[in-house]
């Protein structure tokens, strides 16, 4: 959390972040997309059995047995909504997946970003880079940027989904057959993805220099700036002033900063954003099931 480095707006050196802030952001994202899934699992949760071919059957079902012996929170109720289901359960986990993957893919990026040359904020592992086909000094980021694509068809998931099922009336047709294909890999894929990051990130090497650069000075102009107004000058004062100072190439960056608000570089938070965590994931109740299974199985 102590590591400085730039803080970009518009791919511009913009103000003071820190390795902490960077991969907390990370964490605090991780947690909303593990709500989202939440939200998928509450949805999924429920028993379709008994809709036969979508209408019901006239043989004397007990669904409310069937889905407690089967350990699902509740079950679809209604027998044409069961029906209905199919295809929408699998849009709202691929959108729940595709969350997930947007935050790994934009972290991808990043780390893609950071290892270059012109930043070297980050050093990754051997191990995880490639040569190139006839420059010898290169060290190419190819597993973050596979990391990436495959993220990024994750994300296409719930699109692909969409198209086949959003001009379909009610009632069942072959076509649902299709969502199958790519839905059901998707969840290998992207646990295969998070092992391969959680084993990149735990070994890459963090630049604790970065800010002997003279090119990142100018990211503290804003310090001084508030520094000038809790003197007394007016902000539209000093902004002005501190703007005039860089321009005559008289500024004389501080090299502190003074954040000390929840969230900031000086109060990460982290402890906040953990508890949310083990909020959202206590949510996940596999009891139902967990009772369930043992019932059947006479433990």
């Amino acid at each position: 959390k102590d590591v400085l480095m730039p803080g970009y707006t518009h791919l511009q050196v913009a103000m003071p972040s820190s390795f902490g802030l960077w991969f907390g952001a990370y964490a605090e994202s991780l947690v909303d997309d593990l709500t989202v899934l939440l939200a998928a699992y509450s949805v999924t949760n429920r028993n379709p059995l008994g809709s036969a071919a979508g209408y019901g059957s006239s043989f004397p079902l007990n669904r409310t047995m069937t889905t407690r012996l089967l350990g699902f929170d509740s079950m679809d109720y209604n027998v044409v909504y069961a029906q209905m289901g199919r295809g929408k359960t699998e849009r709202v986990v691929a959108q729940a997946l595709g969350g997930i993957a947007a935050t790994i893919a934009k972290l991808s990026f990043d780390a893609c970003m950071f290892n270059s040359q012109n930043f070297g904020f980050i050093k990754l592992p051997d191990e995880y880079t490639t040569g190139s086909s006839i420059m010898p000094h290169k060290k190419n980021p190819d597993v973050f940027e596979l990391t990436r694509a495959k993220c990024n068809k994750l994300q296409a998931l719930p699109y692909e989904i969409t198209l086949i099922t959003n001009n379909l009336p009610s009632g069942y047709f072959r076509d649902l057959q299709l969502i199958k294909e790519n839905f059901l890999p998707a969840f290998d894929s992207l646990i295969e993805i998070i092992s391969m990051v959680t084993q990149m990130l735990s070994e890459v090497k963090v630049n604790t220099e970065i800010l002997k650069d003279p090119r990142y000075s100018l990211m503290f102009s804003v310090e001084e700036v508030n520094h000038l107004t809790l003197e007394g000058v007016p902000f539209r004062d000093a902004y002005k002033q501190v703007g005039l100072a860089i321009e005559r190439g008289e500024f004389v960056p501080p090299t502190e900063v003074h954040h000390t608000h929840e969230g900031s570089i000086g109060n990460l938070y982290n402890d906040a954003i953990k508890a949310l965590y083990d909020k959202v994931l206590s949510q996940f109740d596999f009891s139902t099931y967990h009772n369930a299974l043992n019932s059947l199985l006479g433990r």
